[in-house]
């Protein structure tokens, strides 16, 4: 990641000495220790954490670990969306989500490890990165241990809210009571604490909740350039994501409080402290001009010398490869999403075939993946205020009205989209598929509300009873962990 230029030299402390004394020509280390360096591959707890510059490249360590291209560098995304109805597979590739895709994933299906295997090894990271802060309370200053703490636990958050979407039942189905995933909070070295029972999906979430809690109160209200800001994680980024996750849950009361910390309840929609989040008046600005905007609250960086390449990447799958079209009966095809609309101007069509050029570099892929936009943080708030047990139909309307219109400005939602709870949530589904088209959403936004799984091309529906709703846990896991 372009901004975590310490994690290399995090990697290569191990070698024993670094530099020869200047002018006296004396080493700063023994013959020994030249003669018998700590190997690269077992660097010892000791040195990765007794310097700020070392402690700083494992917190850097743990970003990277989120934007692996079989997580959040892209092929987390995909999966997620390839498996609702808004794309036809084209090339029936298994390396590229097909069995996801058709939902013919089983416990040895590549897709079945990517995201569990990706996402426990960033969780090890940031569980890494807590207890070895702990360990030495004196490398850098209270404060500093709290925001590196903050970041680690809003990292590992994240990671078990995508374990949770793919490998657990939803938990409006029976308030989190079927089994999840096992929830590792240690940071581990050895294969000796392989064995771990699941948790309850409820338990998942309250521990996801418990991290974002603690991120909030720890994370700085914004850092020292745009680009930090976009890529580290900050106050607003955990109260966006608590909204995400509380939507998840069924719990709008909850969405309403966290939202309203960042949204103002009247236009113009900018949050009112900590980075001024707010949506840019363009959306091409956020996806072909400057990818750090204050819409992009959390974002995958990609520079030439640091990016996903290959099958991972987001714009070789949609517009390089063309591995997917869009679906001419998903929503691609519905009446709100007018030819007048600028987020039409991310299509591209070939005869009658219609492809996303969300991600429109070519190799090197250098769009930004993004993670957390204001835009989702006011839907979710609008969905929220629709569906709770006393709605606020009038903000709702706004908030939906809000995105629509600043790709769209002369669209207006006829009254009967509006004038019912139920209308209204529907029409807000309807933006999310819009708005969030190829950012990783439209299964979970499925599965949350327990819809069945439209059928699209060749791939069959898929209701919430049957196995093929959730991933199977790989053999990976189940070959190494007893407990399951």
């Amino acid at each position: 990641m372009n901004i975590h230029t310490s994690t290399a030299k995090a990697f290569k402390i191990g070698v024993a000495c670094l530099a020869l004394t200047a002018g006296l020509g004396l080493t700063a280390c023994d013959e020994k220790d030249i003669m018998n360096p700590v190997p690269q591959t077992s660097l010892q707890d000791t040195f990765l954490f007794d310097t700020p510059a070392r402690v700083l490249g494992q917190v850097n360590g743990m970003y990277a670990g989120l934007k692996s291209g079989n997580f959040f560098g892209g092929r987390f995304l995909m999966l997620s969306d390839i498996r609702g109805e808004e794309f036809i597979n084209r090339l029936q590739n298994v390396f590229t989500g097909y069995d996801a895709w058709n939902h013919t994933i089983n416990s040895g299906s590549n897709d079945a490890l990517t995201t569990w295997s990706s996402a426990y090894a960033t969780i090890n990271l940031t569980n890494l990165v807590i207890d070895g802060l702990a360990a030495h309370p004196n490398v850098v200053d209270a404060a500093t241990t709290a925001q590196y703490v903050g970041e680690a636990k809003f990292v590992r958050a994240l990671c078990y809210f995508s374990l949770i979407s793919f490998y657990g039942q939803p938990y409006v189905k029976d308030q989190g009571a079927s089994p999840g995933v096992p929830l590792r909070m240690k940071g581990e070295s050895t294969p000796a604490s392989n064995n771990l029972a699941r948790s309850t999906v409820a338990q998942v979430y309250a521990q996801i909740i418990k991290d974002l809690d603690d991120a909030e109160k720890a994370l700085p209200l914004q850092y020292s350039t745009p680009l930090l800001t976009t890529t580290r994680a900050h106050r607003n980024t955990a109260i966006a994501l608590k909204t995400r996750v509380y939507l998840n849950m069924g719990k709008f009361d909850e969405v309403v409080t966290e939202a309203s910390k960042i949204v103002p309840s009247a236009a113009p929609f900018k949050a009112p402290s900590g980075v001024a989040n707010e949506m840019q008046a363009s959306v091409a600005t956020v996806f072909s001009g400057s990818y750090t905007t204050t819409e992009s609250m959390f974002s995958m960086p990609m520079t030439e010398l640091d990016n996903i390449s290959g099958q991972s990447s987001l714009g070789y799958e949609y517009t390089v490869n063309q591995e997917y079209n869009l679906n001419p009966a998903g929503i691609l095809g519905n009446a709100a999403w007018r030819s007048t609309d600028a987020r039409r101007t991310m299509l591209r069509t070939s005869g009658t075939t219609v492809y996303l050029t969300k991600y429109n570099k070519a190799n090197p892929y250098l769009d930004y993946v993004p993670v957390i936009r204001y835009p989702e943080v006011l839907l979710n708030y609008a969905e929220a205020l629709a569906r709770k047990s006393t709605p606020n139909l009038a903000l709702a309307t706004t908030l939906l009205t809000a995105v629509h219109q600043r790709s769209d400005a002369s669209y207006t939602f006829p009254a009967t989209a509006t004038s019912t709870a139920a209308a209204l949530t529907s029409s807000i589904w309807v933006e999310r598929r819009i708005e969030l088209l190829g950012e990783g959403f439209r299964s979970n936004d499925l599965l949350r509300n327990m819809l069945t799984i439209p059928s699209k091309g060749t791939a069959p529906s898929i209701t919430a009873s049957q196995p093929e709703y959730i991933f199977p846990i790989p053999n990976a896991e189940i070959s190494s962990n007893k407990e399951l």
